[in-house]
């Protein structure tokens, strides 16, 4: 069997002097979608902060791809995109990720690519100041991908898009999970768990379920994963 792509154990983080991760342990399987869900406030951007290496932590152990998390040796193989797209207004799409390109050392031929990718190559030379939020987050996606990562960490990457651009980059985010690579993902959209090969379900700073889609609609007999997720939440510990 594989070794986990992240293996988190006992983690502790408290910021500005309140406790917002308690005792985490947690494993994510490599090449999956997995999908980290709670509602916003639980801690999900903290713990996504903590295994990328960039969260200072009280206590407990975070080890990504083998190494501890934030090692020099992972600065390569672990891309991050925050909920907030890191992508220059006033450049092009393809100005983006000509700049991106040149600071993650690779090709240019690496930016038709990753834009083919995201969907993003008929808007290449548009200002991303102008495009849509949908079009903006993929295009930060793409400077994600540009040095093609073992470990894609994603906070809220649908947040405020349609039913057609999420399907989409669901769809990305599968495809990129066949070829090897493995993806965190988090939302606080219950609908979005079924997209997901493995789920941790989160509420104030615990895992309260480390499962599967199926898994949990067995466990509470809901087979809507919205009721589901209450139904583990006021289940008694």
């Amino acid at each position: 069997m594989r070794p986990p792509a992240v293996d988190v154990a006992g983690l502790d983080v408290t910021r500005g002097n309140r406790p917002v991760l308690s005792g985490l342990d947690l494993k994510i399987q490599a090449a999956t979608v997995t999908g980290l869900l709670g509602p916003s406030g639980c801690g999900k951007t903290t713990l996504m902060r903590s295994i990328v290496g960039v969260q200072r932590i009280d206590s407990g152990r975070v080890t990504v791809l083998g190494a501890p998390a934030g090692s020099a040796r992972l600065r390569s193989r672990v891309a991050y995109m925050p909920q907030a797209p890191a992508v220059y207004l006033d450049l092009s799409v393809r100005e983006n990720l000509h700049y991106f390109a040149r600071l993650a050392g690779v090709g240019q031929a690496r930016v038709a690519e990753v834009m083919a990718t995201v969907g993003m190559a008929p808007r290449r030379d548009q200002l991303v100041g102008s495009l849509s939020g949908g079009e903006r987050a993929r295009t930060s996606l793409a400077a994600a991908l540009l040095g093609d990562p073992a470990l894609l960490v994603l906070d809220e990457p649908t947040v405020g898009l349609d039913p057609v651009l999420r399907a989409e980059l669901w769809g990305a985010f599968h495809a990129l999970a066949a070829e090897g690579t493995t993806l965190l993902v988090s939302s606080h959209v219950m609908d979005e768990a079924a997209e997901c090969d493995a789920l941790l379900l989160m509420r104030e700073g615990r895992i309260l379920a480390d499962t599967t889609p199926a898994v949990l609609r067995r466990r509470t007999g809901e087979a809507d994963l919205g009721r589901a997720f209450l139904s583990v939440i006021q289940t008694p510990a």
